[in-house]
């Protein structure tokens, strides 16, 4: 029986709220507002907030995307660094 190759997506499976929480974990609010200047993300934060408004524009959601894989890509090296 086959069964399907794992995807080499590193985004696969993963929700857009999920990304979202790890980054506002990890940068904070303030620290993704400095990377990504968005209005939902610097004035009156919240999840909720944020989330519509990146499902409603795609150029705002590939920028958190790309950052999302910046920061895992950067997390992986600097514990391979170790």
């Amino acid at each position: 029986m086959n069964t399907p190759a794992a995807s080499k997506d590193p985004l696969h499976g993963l929700t857009l709220a999920r990304m979202l929480e790890d980054l506002v974990d990890f940068y904070g609010w303030d620290g993704l507002a400095d990377r990504i200047p968005l209005r939902c993300f610097a004035v009156e934060p919240s999840l909720n907030s944020s989330l519509k408004m990146l499902r409603k524009t795609p150029w705002a959601r590939a920028k958190v995307e790309s950052l999302y894989l910046f920061t895992l890509r950067e997390s992986r090296r600097s514990q391979r660094d170790r």
